[in-house]
């Protein structure tokens, strides 16, 4: 069976690319995900047959030809999304703090030390990080940033009202830690 997953994933991948078709325009045209493309060019599974004949269709061979060897199998290569998303969030971050240095510098240039500016550059840069975390993650271990940004948030109220010396405002951080770190505990239910 791993014969064919290899021939197939090999066969795939040349008609494909001869086709001038990504991962995602096939997938499109086969009513599946570029998931499911990656994982028959990656010879983790084989297409069922319908998905078979409709390729066949698609590039106009046989499905025999899909399922018997004609050359040397090369995998495809496997996109190193994790590195994407890294820089993706590197820039996002790297941003936010490039422009809390601009509207530093010009309020600086105005006349006025407005350094409150980076305290508010911390929880917008968490806000950005928990965002892209939950879509790449979904989710996963989110309550680490939750809590820097809790704490973070009360850090800005505490520094923008220094003035009044509102310390009481750390108070709120041991009740909303303890809310963080209890709601981390709850399992989500299996789906059936």
């Amino acid at each position: 069976m791993d014969d064919l997953k290899i021939i197939t994933a090999s066969n795939i991948i040349k008609l494909r690319t001869q086709a001038g078709l990504t991962q995602m325009e096939l997938a499109e045209q086969l009513n599946y995900s570029d998931k499911s493309v990656s994982k028959w060019e990656r010879a983790e599974s084989v297409p069922d047959a319908y998905v078979l004949k409709r390729m066949s269709e698609i590039f106009g061979v046989s499905v025999d030809y899909l399922l018997s060897a004609h050359d040397e199998w090369t995998a495809a290569p496997e996109p190193d999304r994790a590195a994407s998303k890294r820089v993706i969030t590197t820039i996002a971050i790297v941003g936010i703090w490039t422009a809390a240095l601009l509207a530093f510098i010009v309020c600086w240039l105005m006349g006025r030390l407005v350094w409150l500016i980076f305290v508010y550059a911390v929880p917008v840069s968490l806000i950005t990080l928990l965002v892209l975390h939950s879509v790449w993650e979904a989710g996963k271990h989110n309550y680490w940033i939750i809590a820097a940004l809790v704490l973070s948030l009360i850090a800005v109220m505490y520094l923008t009202a220094l003035e009044q010396n509102w310390w009481q405002l750390f108070l709120l951080a041991i009740p909303a830690e303890l809310v963080v770190f209890l709601s981390s505990r709850i399992k989500k239910g299996r789906k059936s």
